[in-house]
């Protein structure tokens, strides 16, 4: 049986009376590339905020690595307001803040490019890493933290190496071509150390050859890191070359789910992008 290493169960984000992402249940098994898609305004990344704590789920619940870590349900004002479905079925107020999310394993990136614009690329890598720190105030004050520092500064080193950024690590971020900061936002996340990564549209504003190079750099961390990659994208050619399997969604709804091939030829996914003749 394959391990699930997240599970959307029932979600629902309402805001006001819009219904973004509506009864949405999925599951990532270890080691797979999954893709969720759909046209723009679907939901998905929504779907993405409630999976990292930026959203607390109206409705819904999530697991990670079979873990309980969010649930809520109608509350408030939502009680009357609430138009999506599962009603009843969650009684728990489970909401964690980025940084919990984060430190349990997940990291993402996001659908515009978000590092720290007057920073070094090594020093973009390395403040990520900071949130694994063990310090405090009292041991950083008296350096009482240094083989800490220094192990996190050759981890730094060394994640540069692999991803291939290594030569400019002491470059400013914002003067690397377009595909090295989305290189480097990944290796961000990577330094985090997690076990499940998302991925928020990451060959945005790529051309064809520096989509094909991303093609090949997800299925090599995957690989080197031992993840689990769960990726939002619209890039038709990487997703059915990449994914093991994916959802679609449609007005917050999943409409279909299946191997690249079966989503292919799936009518409501063609209907859903390129309309139904009247």
């Amino acid at each position: 049986m394959a391990e699930h290493v997240l599970e959307m169960k029932n979600v629902t984000m309402q805001f006001g009376g819009v219904v973004a992402v509506n009864d949405l249940s999925l599951e990532v098994n270890k080691g797979e590339i999954v893709s969720l898609i759909g046209p723009n305004g679907a939901g998905k990344t929504t779907a993405f905020n409630v999976v990292t704590g930026v959203y607390a789920p109206t409705n819904g619940a999530v697991y990670f690595n079979g873990k309980h870590i969010v649930e809520n349900y109608p509350r408030g004002k939502m009680k009357k307001l609430y138009a999506g479905t599962s009603r009843g079925v969650y009684t728990k107020h489970i909401e964690p803040t980025p940084d919990v999310i984060t430190k349990l394993g997940i990291a993402r990136t996001f659908q515009n490019i978000r590092l720290w614009k007057s920073q070094t690329v090594f020093t973009n890598v390395l403040i990520a890493k900071h949130m694994r720190r063990t310090s405090n105030i009292f041991t950083a004050t008296f350096r009482l933290n240094r083989k800490e520092e220094k192990k996190q500064r050759e981890e730094t080193e060394e994640l540069l190496k692999i991803l291939g950024l290594y030569e400019v690590r002491d470059e400013l971020c914002t003067s690397l071509p377009y595909g090295l900061q989305r290189r480097l936002e990944i290796a961000r996340a990577l330094a985090t150390n997690p076990s499940l990564l998302l991925l928020d549209e990451p060959a945005a504003g790529m051309n064809p050859q520096e989509t094909a190079e991303l093609t090949d750099f997800i299925r090599k961390i995957r690989d080197d890191f031992h993840l689990t990659v769960f990726m939002i994208e619209h890039h038709m050619d990487l997703v059915m070359d990449i994914s093991d399997r994916i959802y679609v969604l449609n007005f917050g709804a999943l409409i279909a789910q299946g191997t690249p091939e079966e989503i292919q030829k799936n009518p409501k996914v063609i209907s859903a992008y390129l309309g139904e003749q009247e």
